[in-house]
């Protein structure tokens, strides 16, 4: 404890109010909320034995703190909130995906407004519908409407549009908007389509399937046959939808349920929203959480969720009763003008949807510890396996595999990809146009490509500073020996080399005759194909970038008046023959270094004589 923080402790008010934690750097690394910040923060500059590791962590780098003054505890644990999400604290339980919920916006207010995703709630007057947990269930919903609700989707203004008589778009002759454009749709028939989306976004899609099967039956009495199919198909789809996307229960209201499930590496807040009997969103969401108790980190949760919420349920499921529970309860009343009452059930339908929570979010911490063993043996897992394969003492975290390409022996290129920690880096990828005449000679390609890398690391090229851990070459033995002379050569012989033969999935090692073949579910194997597969990806596309720049400069060459120049500003500006070919004079003449006179030459060579007599020779 410094001075500063020892005279500001005296200073403590006996109030509620939010406190801030700063670092020796200024960063804010705590928030937190206190009936009585005097006791509160004091607290933590007291030596106590049962003090939490995280505490005492936190605590230990704290080299200044903050307070403000609220009116109340709900007051406090609001500006908390907000502090949390605007700062994200290192020590404080966090959402690890702090985005703000989406939900779907339709404001009644106008005559034809058009249903909208938003990621934040306002006091407009329009109504919101969610959140929605899962991104999957929005697009769900958002193309249920595009698809069976005939409600305009587009942003031109209505009343201008009508003004000036436009004709509708393609979405209204494929029947999928009611075109309010053309001013023959009143608002009235408008928003009973809008109260048809509003119905199926809250989950009640029966009453309206019902009315749309009355109106179905009507029109086939009358004999207005594909109207009763547009809406024979439209009940079709709402009830999809709505099985799809919902899991009935016996219970007719409205309630949200989250449960805490954690392992000793993580830690998820498993959460169902129930929308009049139905579960209309269920996600995971994993939290930032170390030793603190199950009823913290939910009043945590709730908090955060909530925070920017456009609805709160009168009625919120706990499988263990957060924290704090009165102040939340009035904070969260606060917030969206209505009563709220958080329960913990123990027994009934809701103490097993608590549970039905907890198991999912049981398994969610399972789904997550496989991926993660998986993502390690990829990644980690197959370097360390790597290393011992071909003798390294250390893991390679940088590695460098080149490769060449060329046809028949002809503009010649090499790639060399970077991978680190088994990812690859492209941003370090590089690649090289051979500038010698090689005639297809791989490993002079190579020598050459190798050397250049080396050389500019040598000379202090900051693009080619970092040295690799372990240098890969598409190739046999021979590659692999090229490689080491190269090493050897700029005095780099400690770095190890391997070669990676395409033909039978070979490890090539410098010191030993016999190669190394790897089982085909080796984690090795296909961490060395990726690498291999990439350098064999970045050359090939390269040298064909060349061969189609070569190509073009060899017919250019037979234009008068077309020299190096010229050629490279059309190549850079058309690339191909067949753009150049389409071109006009004057488009031809916009091209750097070109003028009237060439750009004619150009078109006259592609489009003149030359193609008049091609067509007279092939109809000969």
């Amino acid at each position: 404890m410094n001075r500063v923080i020892e005279d500001k402790l005296k200073l403590l008010p006996d109030k509620p109010g939010v406190y801030r934690m700063y670092n020796v750097l200024g960063e804010i690394i705590y928030v937190g909320k206190a009936v009585n910040l005097k006791n509160r923060v004091r607290q933590y500059f007291q030596a106590s034995r049962n003090m939490p590791a995280k505490v005492e962590a936190m605590v230990s780098n704290v080299a200044d703190f903050e307070f403000t003054i609220t009116a109340s505890e709900a007051e406090a644990l609001n500006l908390e909130c907000n502090m949390i999400k605007q700062y994200s604290p290192r020590y404080n339980v966090l959402l690890k995906d702090d985005k703000r919920f989406p939900y779907v916006r339709i404001d009644f207010q106008k005559d034809f407004p058009r249903p909208e995703v938003v990621r934040r709630v306002k006091k407009d007057g329009a109504k919101y519908y969610g959140p929605y947990l899962s991104g999957i269930a929005l697009r769900e919903a958002m193309t249920a409407i595009r698809e069976y609700f005939p409600v305009r989707h587009c942003k031109k203004d209505i009343q201008k549009a009508i003004a000036r008589r436009e004709r509708p778009c393609l979405m209204y002759h494929v029947g999928k908007c009611c075109a309010p454009c053309t001013g023959n749709v009143t608002r009235e028939e408008y928003h009973a389509y809008l109260e048809e989306i509003a119905s199926f976004l809250q989950g009640r899609c029966k009453p309206f399937t019902d009315k749309l099967r009355e109106r179905m039956l009507e029109a086939s009495e009358n004999m207005e046959f594909e109207r009763a199919a547009v809406l024979r198909d439209r009940i079709r789809a709402m009830e999809l939808l709505s099985e799809k996307q919902r899991a009935a229960t016996t219970v007719v209201n409205s309630y949200d349920v989250f449960a805490v499930a954690r392992d000793d590496i993580n830690t998820v807040v498993y959460g169902m929203l129930m929308r009049d009997g139905n579960v209309v969103s269920a996600e995971s969401y994993f939290v930032t959480a170390n030793d603190e108790p199950e009823g913290e980190i939910m009043a945590s949760f709730i908090a955060q969720f909530y925070v920017d919420s456009g609805y709160v349920p009168h009625e919120i499921v706990c499988r263990i009763m957060p924290d704090g529970g009165e102040t939340l309860t009035e904070w969260l009343r606060k917030t969206c003008g209505h009563a709220v009452k958080l329960v913990c059930p123990q027994r009934g339908e809701k103490k097993q949807l608590a549970e039905l929570a907890y198991m999912n979010g049981v398994e969610a911490l399972k789904r997550k510890l496989e991926l993660t063993r998986r993502e390690w043996e990829r990644g980690e897992g197959a370097l360390l396996e790597l290393s011992q394969t071909v003798g390294m003492d250390t893991v390679p975290m940088r590695m460098e595999c080149f490769d060449n390409s060329h046809f028949q022996g002809r503009d010649t290129v090499g790639s060399m990809v970077v991978f680190i920690n088994g990812k690859p880096e492209k941003s370090l990828y590089r690649r090289f146009r051979t500038k010698q005449n090689t005639d297809g000679d791989d490993y002079l390609a190579m020598r050459e490509h190798l050397a250049r890398r080396f050389e500019r690391a040598v000379q202090g090229d900051d693009k080619f500073a970092d040295l690799p851990d372990l240098l890969i070459v598409d190739g046999g033995r021979g590659q692999l020996n090229v490689a080491l002379e190269v090493l050897e050569k700029f005095g780099l012989s400690y770095i190890p080399a391997i070669g990676l033969a395409e033909r039978n999935e070979e490890i090539i090692l410098p010191d030993s005759d016999e190669p190394i073949a790897l089982p085909k579910n080796s984690s090795v194997l296909h961490l060395l194909q990726r690498i291999r597969d990439e350098a064999h990806r970045f050359a090939i596309t390269y040298h064909r970038s060349m061969r189609a720049k070569s190509t073009l400069y060899s017919v250019l060459q037979e234009i008068p008046g077309i020299g190096e120049k010229r050629r490279r500003s059309l190549f850079d500006r058309f690339l191909t023959i067949d753009a150049i070919k389409a071109a006009t004079v004057e488009e031809l003449r916009a091209a750097d270094c070109m003028n009237i006179s060439s750009a004619q030459a150009v078109y006259d060579y592609f489009n003149g004589e030359r193609a008049t007599d091609e067509i007279q020779t092939s109809g000969d």
